[in-house]
C-alpha cells in the first residue's frame, strides 16, 4: 500500500510538471503569435510611410512645376519676340520671367546670400584675392550669387575679396 501511494503521488507530480509544461508552452505560442502579429503591423506601418513619404514628395514636385509653368509660358513668349525682333519687348518679357521665377524661388524658401562685408567661408568662395582700398578680407565683386533653401547653402557665393 505504501508503494501505492509512492506510485500515485509520482503520477501526480508527473502529471503537474506535464500541465506546468503544457501551460508554459502555450504561453510561448501566445508571446510567439503576438510577436509574429505585431512584426506584420510594423512591416505594414512601414510600407504605408513609404509609400506616404513617396506621394508627398510627388504632390511637392508637382506643385512646383505646376508653379514653374507660367515662367515656361512666358519664356515662350519672349523667344517669339525675340524672332520678331521687338527688342523692348524681349526686354521686358525677359524682366518679367525673372521676376516671376525669383518669386516662386523665394515662395519656396529660396534666398540670396549677403555678399556685403567680410568674407564668410562658410556660405562665400573666393575665387581672386586682389589688391584693393577696401579692408583685407573684405568682399569687393561677386562673381556669382550664392543661394539659401531654409538654412542650407544650395551653392555659396562666389566673390573677390580684398587683399
Amino acid at each position: 500500500m505504501h508503494e501505492d501511494v509512492e506510485n500515485a503521488q509520482e503520477e501526480e507530480e508527473i502529471v503537474e510538471e506535464v500541465d506546468a509544461l503544457a501551460a508554459v508552452t502555450r504561453e510561448r505560442d501566445d508571446y510567439l503569435d503576438d510577436l509574429q502579429r505585431l512584426k506584420a503591423e510594423f512591416d505594414n506601418y512601414r510600407k504605408r510611410a513609404a509609400r506616404d513619404q513617396q506621394s508627398l514628395v510627388a504632390r511637392a514636385h508637382e506643385r512646383l512645376v505646376k508653379e514653374l509653368l507660367p515662367v515656361l509660358d512666358d519664356l515662350s513668349r519672349a523667344l517669339e519676340a525675340a524672332e520678331q525682333h521687338e527688342e523692348a519687348k524681349l526686354e521686358d518679357g525677359v524682366r518679367l520671367v525673372h521676376r516671376q521665377l525669383s518669386d516662386v524661388l523665394t515662395k519656396e524658401g529660396l534666398t540670396e546670400i549677403e555678399t556685403d562685408g567680410a568674407f564668410d567661408p562658410h556660405v562665400h568662395e573666393a575665387l581672386l584675392a586682389q589688391p584693393s582700398d577696401a579692408e583685407p578680407g573684405t568682399v569687393i565683386e561677386v562673381l556669382q550669387k550664392g543661394y539659401r533653401l531654409g538654412d542650407h547653402v544650395l551653392r555659396p557665393a562666389r566673390v573677390i575679396i580684398a587683399r
